[in-house]
Order: C-alpha cells, then sequence, then structure tokens
C-alpha cells in the first residue's frame, strides 16, 4: 500500500489541484497494488489497466492546463459486473452471459465517466446478485482482506467492490442493494456503503434482479467520500459539488453538522436477540458516542416485524428475479451456480396474487413506518447481526441480511458505517436508517459518529 492510495477523494483532488501529486501517480499506484493483491483477493472480474493509464494521462493533463472537471477528476473506482460500460463485457456473475458485450454504457458509469472518474476494473459480485454472503460457485469468491489466512465471507452481493475498496485496489466503488448488498459487504469490509432511496438513481443498463428493489450506491473508505460520489450518482453538477465541498455546504455541510438534538431510534430489546455479543457491544458503544454528542436515544418499535418485511422481500426478490433470469436457469446445459439456483426458480411457485399482496402491503407499511418515526431523525441497527463467517461455514439457505432486508422493502434509504474492531479483528457496522430522499440525515447521522468512534485502521492484507 501507498500513501497515495490511502488518501481520501477531496485531498487527492486538492492534491492534484495544487500539483502535490497527478492522476497518473494515483493510478499507477493503484493498479501497482491490484498486481499485488488481486491474486489473493480476487476481487475483479476485469482490470482496465490500459485504458485507466490512458484516461490518467489525459486526466493529468486537463487538471495541468486548468481543465479540472470537479472533485472526482482523476478518482480511481470500480463498477460491479452488473453495470455495463460499452464494448465491455458485463457477467452479471454468470457463466452464461460470458460473450455478453455492453452496446452502451449504464447512465451512473456515464456519469461517473463524466465526472473524471477512472475505471480500474469491474469487479465481482455473487450471481445475478441474489446472495448476501458474497460467494460465487462459477466465477469465484472474493477474499476479505481483514483475515489472511481464513477466507472470509466479503459480504454480497457486491463483493468484488467490498474487498476492491478496502484493500486499496479502488478509491471507491459501485455497488447494488436489493436486500443489503451494498451495505452487507461494506460491514464486512470495514466500509462506508450508502444504499439510496429506492427509485432515485437510474437502474438502466444494470443487470436486474428485482425492479422494485435494486438501488446502486456508492462503497468508500469514508463517510465523504462516499458523499462525494453520490453526488456523482445523483448527476448533480461538478461545479455545485465542488462549491459545496470548499464551502462545506449542501451535503457536506451536513457531514459538519453534528448530531446534537436529534432524536434517534435504537432496536428493542426483541430484536437484539440473535444478534452476536461482540457486535451488541460496539452498537451499545456507538448509541452512547451519539448520545454523548447530544442525540437523544429511544426505542424505535418498527410497527412490521423484521421477519415479516424480510419474508415479503423475498417474495418480490424471487418473482421478479425469476421473471428476469428464468430462461438461465432451466436451461439445463447452463453452468450456474447450485446455490444461487434454488433461489431463482423458487419464483416460479409464487403466484400473483401472492406478489400483488406483497408489494401492496409494503405502501400500508411504509405509511405506518413513516408515521411511527414521527419525531425521530432516524433510527439505529446493527448492519450485520453476525461476524464475517468462514466461508466454509456459510449457511446458504440463510440470510445475513436480518437488518437490511426491511429497509429495502419500505423504500427507505441508509449508510452503514464501521463501529469498531471485534476481539479477533474483524469489522462491525451501524447502520443508519433515514426517511425515502433524506440520504441528507442518514450522511449527517454517520459522519458523527465517524469523526467520534476511533478509525478502525487497514485490513492486515494491504500492509
Amino acid at each position: 500500500m501507498t500513501d497515495l492510495t490511502d488518501r481520501p477523494i477531496a485531498d487527492l483532488s486538492k492534491a492534484f489541484k495544487d500539483g502535490g501529486a497527478t492522476p497518473t501517480e494515483l493510478v499507477d499506484a493503484t493498479l501497482a497494488t491490484i498486481g499485488r493483491l488481486e491474486e489473493k483477493l480476487a476481487a475483479f472480474e476485469i482490470v482496465t489497466a490500459d485504458t485507466a493509464r490512458e484516461a490518467a494521462d489525459a486526466a493529468t493533463k486537463a487538471i495541468a492546463a486548468g481543465h479540472r472537471i470537479g472533485p472526482f477528476h482523476g478518482i480511481p473506482f470500480a463498477l460491479k459486473d452488473l453495470v455495463d460500460v460499452e464494448g465491455m463485457r458485463t457477467t452479471g456473475g454468470t457463466a452464461v452471459r460470458d460473450d455478453h458485450i455492453a452496446g452502451k454504457s449504464a447512465v451512473i458509469a456515464r456519469r461517473l465517466i463524466a465526472a473524471g472518474g477512472i475505471l480500474v476494473g469491474k469487479t465481482k459480485t455473487v450471481e445475478v446478485a441474489y446472495g448476501a454472503w458474497g460467494t460465487n460457485q462459477v466465477r469465484g469468491t472474493p477474499w476479505n482482506p481483514w483475515d489472511a489466512e481464513t477466507q472470509r465471507m466479503p459480504g454480497g452481493s457486491s463483493s468484488g467492490s467490498g474487498v476492491a475498496v478496502a484493500a486499496r485496489m479502488a478509491t471507491c466503488a459501485v455497488g447494488t442493494d436489493t436486500g443489503g448488498s451494498v451495505r452487507i459487504p461494506s460491514a464486512c469490509c470495514g466500509l462506508s456503503g450508502l444504499k439510496v432511496t429506492e427509485g432515485r438513481l437510474p437502474l438502466d443498463g444494470i443487470v436486474p434482479l428485482s425492479h422494485t428493489l435494486d438501488t446502486p450506491g456508492p462503497m468508500a473508505r469514508s463517510v465523504e467520500d462516499a458523499t462525494i460520489m453520490f453526488e456523482v450518482l445523483d448527476g448533480r453538477h461538478t461545479a455545485d459539488t465542488d462549491r459545496d465541498l470548499s464551502e462545506r455546504t449542501g451535503l457536506f455541510g451536513e457531514i459538519d453538522r453534528g448530531v446534537a438534538g436529534l432524536v434517534l431510534g435504537r432496536i428493542t430489546e426483541a430484536d437484539r436477540e440473535g444478534v452476536a455479543p461482540e457486535i451488541l457491544d460496539h452498537y451499545d458503544d456507538a448509541l452512547a458516542r451519539l448520545e454523548k454528542l447530544g442525540a437523544a436515544i429511544v426505542v424505535f418499535d418498527l410497527p412490521i416485524p423484521i421477519e415479516h418485511m424480510k419474508r415479503d422481500v423475498g417474495t418480490i426478490i424471487s418473482a421478479e428475479g425469476y421473471y428476469h433470469h428464468a430462461a438461465m436457469y432451466e436451461t439445463p446445459s447452463n453452468r450456474v451456480d447450485t446455490d444461487v439456483a434454488p433461489r431463482i426458480l423458487a419464483g416460479a411457485k409464487i403466484d400473483s396474487r401472492r406478489y400483488i399482496e406483497a408489494l401492496v402491503r409494503r405502501r400500508s407499511h411504509r405509511a405506518d413506518t413513516l408515521r411511527a418515526m414521527d419525531g425521530i431523525a432516524a433510527f439505529l441497527t446493527p448492519a450485520m447481526s453476525i461476524l464475517p463467517q468462514p466461508c466454509s461455514e456459510v449457511d446458504q439457505s440463510g440470510t445475513p441480511a436480518v437488518f437490511t432486508r426491511g429497509i429495502n422493502y419500505l423504500g427507505f434509504c441508509a449508510f452503514a458505517q464501521p463501529m469498531a474492531l471485534s476481539a479477533g479483528g474483524l469489522p462491525t457496522s451501524l447502520q443508519v436508517v433515514a426517511r425515502p430522499n433524506d440520504e441528507a440525515m442518514a450522511i449527517r447521522v454517520a459522519a458523527a459518529f465517524e469523526r467520534d468512534a476511533p478509525p478502525i485502521g487497514h485490513p492486515p492484507m494491504t500492509a
């Protein structure tokens, strides 16, 4: 690891502008890190080294000539391999799509590149993004860099994105989240990950799992980095982001506001059952820190049990996943992940009445939850109830998405932010849940906690 690959986006952008560093140097250092770690970590489906170097040289010259686009100009990022880039393969984590070459780039990919971002590669994903553990029998499972000896779950489905950013093989990356697939790999890999409001970002050019629930989002190593990336993904003009970043206004003003005076919800005693003791200890410490910073912490009892929301999310994902991918899994000659296949094929048994009932229920449940949140700015849960498990011990019939699936069900936004390391050196994560289109609040609370909590440091495999 070099110091350059470890620096936050705002610092890098300032260094580029002041002449203290160049995008060429940063991309060279990033590619060197990929070259050193990728054989072990296997985060990437493809590394775009040649085009990344060309783009970095162009960015270096443009910035030197006074043509800096904005804070994302010259920043190396990775895309989950569900996201189309014109002329590039999009496997969707499958063997069946080996020959699929995108004819057009996804909207979010175009936005990142138009903002001056430099694509260093496409990252591995669970097959068709259907799985929260992060495993893939067909294309390989990325290695979580927080344990050099035992292969542990990287979290899914945005497994490669989580590993790449944690290992400093990209400054930030795109994930997609249908039931936790930005937040769970962020939790497993010690990252800041934003699950955006349903419908906030365009899905054009992204391999679907559930067109109702899918949400792309940023994965980064700090709240501010994730916020900068979110603004690019959200289509905000780079000059406006640049101004807000410099003047600490807009979302960057929210980052600095703190939590004094806010009322924040915590989980009930019943919802604490089944959560690993170390995670509960870190969760309680997080609540105490936020209370010390001036927030009032109250019990928030969701009007719909978490298990009910998980069940309806499962119905929606299975029905829509089957619609999109049935042909792939019903063709006997296709080589598919046998852990994913039963999840997709289960959709064949979901009749229209059950599917539509789940869609209708979520509308009323969202309204009920919004009413229950009256006076509460956001509510807080652990992002995961368990520590990252060894891959050999993963139970594919279950899911680690205990606290995340319900947020997709409600269509809310949420931020996963590292809390601390376990005694065994594994990350734990706090989930900050805010109302639809109130990403500012999720970012504000996560940032206040980030400033107060000791940093978790680097994964041992990056040293």
